[in-house]
């Protein structure tokens, strides 16, 4: 993990399953795939939250460019790995 700046490498190769239940909050500095309300998908490494706007790094197939967006357009997220409940 790096304390600023995007990830050193790309994100995982395999995309996770898209969770039922997915809070971005738990998925600072940490590959995260997303699942936007419009149906668009992409990987995302989030840095900041604040006030109903995330930040972060959108990979964009070779590298990764800074990225904002609104908290609400998200429909739902998966950190990778995923964790699993014991």
């Amino acid at each position: 993990m790096r304390e600023y700046g995007p990830p050193n490498s790309p994100p995982p190769k395999t995309k996770p399953k898209k969770p039922k239940v997915s809070y971005i909050i738990d998925c600072i500095h940490q590959y995260t795939y997303v699942w936007l309300k419009n149906g668009k998908t992409f990987w995302f490494y989030p840095t900041r939250i604040e006030q109903g706007e995330v930040s972060g790094y959108r990979w964009e197939g070779k590298k990764w460019i800074f990225y904002g967006l609104g908290e609400n357009s998200i429909s739902q997220v998966a950190c990778y790995p995923v964790p699993t409940l014991y």
